[in-house]
């Protein structure tokens, strides 16, 4: 009795060459529907399902391969006698391979033309019932769902289906189960966003879905093991929903990623995201020491390692320029533990190579800009999830035209206005309580993460070490609760202030505000970042 290798795929890459490689070690190719034409087309011998199980397709190709013709093929198991002659009496053969991907729900989901009955076609049947059997009888079935498996499959085929080791079959059990568990997650979340009525269901369009479901399913891929946590008494891994965003970096050099180095490359991202003209930003501790713009990256990264230097130093780099020689040649100067940015050249490779540990990581920044818009972290023995903060009230310029609110007596000049924005951008993504001085271009002092505001006042004064911040703006990420923390910061120097208004005292500090002369705006948008 021949041995069969059941094909039905909706991704046909690399099919014609392994369907090849399968009937040249002697498997009979058994197919469906589309999946024939396509192996007929590439002049392979096929045998459709129907004629093992003397039955056409029906119902329009929803049945096809529900029947005990094939899944008895497959779960039979071959140590058993007693399978073996339930299959003889029947006249079943053997099926040692199933090759099935699933019908393209997500890519149907994707369309928002599709309407629900489209929808509920793209539900595959058959496709699941068929990988599951596989999966379930592993030690005697090959099962594949995904193409970049054909190769090594038929290297270890070529010695014969005994030579195959069953760590590799039980690998691919563990991945088809996976997929099929994916598969309906993806549909049981769809599903959750049609309106079903009497007269048919409607598709709900994105921008009117419930943000926060009874139920949340994530299939997340694990990108590697980490070699340890935030201390080294802590494993870690590195997982991703998807190739987009930090699912999808190329590391060009360097150690090992570590789960610290990947918290403060996704802190250097966040904040030059927020520049369309070249900027630069280094972290510490996911709080930047630094941030600069310039008139290239060379200049903008310069300009934020010297806003703190000592702290810059071992500190992780953002970009959003592709990195080139001028700027390799800066960050080489000094000892940096990563970077990342859109893109490497290849003169500042050759420069970025002389620093062996040094990690360079690029990524697809439109991506990182448009990853996804809910954020989860966890707590013990449970997840918050929330919408990801985005500072969208500073995208465009500002000016006495906007729509914030001057609420003190003097008028931002234009110069305040630009350094108002710049300080608002950065001090969105540093840890609260945050003051931050700033010029129109640079970091001046960060404080970051004080329980009083004041004392982030003084952080802040203190980091700007010797630097004059006379002329400088602020930056408060959330209210000033009283008087004081205004004070100070006028007693620094500072001639602007913004920050979102709304303390119960927000009067008497507009009012010490006019006492110095200093100029304040109110976003009425709060950005804290715990």
């Amino acid at each position: 009795m021949p041995s069969y290798a059941l094909i039905s795929v909706s991704d046909k890459t690399g099919l014609a060459p392994f369907a090849r490689g399968l009937a040249d070690l002697g498997y009979q190719l058994l197919s469906t529907g589309g999946t024939a034409k396509s192996l007929e087309a590439d002049g392979l011998a096929v045998t459709q399902v129907s004629e093992v199980t003397g039955f056409p397709e029906m119902l329009d190709g929803r049945v096809k391969t529900l029947h005990p013709r094939v899944h008895g093929g497959i779960l039979a198991r071959r140590d058993k006698p007693g399978h073996l002659a339930s299959l003889a009496e029947h006249g079943i053969p053997l099926i040692d391979l199933v090759v099935v991907n699933l019908y393209p729900f997500a890519k149907a989901a994707a369309d928002p033309a599709t309407t629900v009955p489209g929808l509920i076609e793209q539900i595959d049947i058959g496709g699941p019932g068929m990988v599951r059997a596989g999966a379930k009888n592993f030690r005697d079935v090959l099962v594949l769902v995904d193409p970049v498996d054909y190769p090594r499959v038929l290297e270890a085929l070529a010695g014969g289906a005994t030579a195959v080791p069953q760590s590799l079959r039980f690998e691919l059990a563990r991945k088809a189960f996976a997929h099929t568990g994916a598969y309906d997650q993806m549909i049981a979340a769809e599903l959750a966003h049609v309106a079903m009525a009497d007269d048919g269901g409607t598709r709900i369009p994105a921008d009117e879905r419930e943000t926060f479901p009874e139920q949340v399913t994530r299939t997340l891929s694990r990108i590697r093991v980490l070699r340890y946590g935030e201390n080294p008494h802590q494993p870690a891994a590195w997982y991703a929903d998807g190739p987009t965003g930090f699912g999808n970096v190329t590391i060009h050099q360097g150690k090992e990623l570590s789960f610290t180095n990947l918290l403060d490359l996704d802190a250097a991202a966040r904040i030059v995201l927020e520049f369309t003209e070249p900027a630069a930003s280094v972290i510490k501790h996911t709080n930047p020491c630094g941030v600069a713009t310039g008139a290239d990256a060379a200049d903008a990264y310069v300009r934020a390692r010297e806003a703190d230097p000592l702290s810059a130093f071992g500190g992780i780099i953002g970009l959003n320029r592709t990195l080139d020689a001028a700027t390799a040649e800066a960050i080489v100067s000094t000892f940096i533990e990563a970077v990342v940015a859109p893109d490497v050249d290849d003169a500042a490779r050759a420069i970025l190579a002389r620093k062996a540990n040094l990690r360079v990581v690029t990524a697809d920044f439109a991506a990182l800009a448009s990853a996804a818009s809910l954020e989860w972290r966890s707590i013990l023995g449970a997840s918050l999830v929330q919408q990801r903060d985005r500072v969208i009230e500073a995208r465009a310029a500002w000016g006495p035209e906007g729509e914030l609110t001057v609420v003190t007596k003097r008028q931002p000049t234009a110069d305040e206005w630009q350094a108002l924005r710049f300080a608002w951008r950065v001090c969105a993504h540093v840890k609260s309580n945050t003051i931050l001085f700033a010029s129109a271009d640079r970091t001046l002092g960060v404080g970051a993460g004080q329980m009083s505001r004041v004392d982030s006042v003084k952080v802040a004064i203190m980091k700007a070490g010797d630097g004059n911040l006379g002329g400088s703006v602020v930056a408060s990420d959330a209210f000033f609760p009283f008087r004081d923390g205004l004070d100070a910061v006028a007693a620094a120097g500072a001639t602007a202030v913004v920050q979102p208004g709304g303390s119960v005292r927000d009067q008497e500090v507009i009012e010490a505000a006019d006492e110095h002369g200093i100029t304040m705006v109110f976003t009425g948008r709060r950005h804290f970042r715990h």
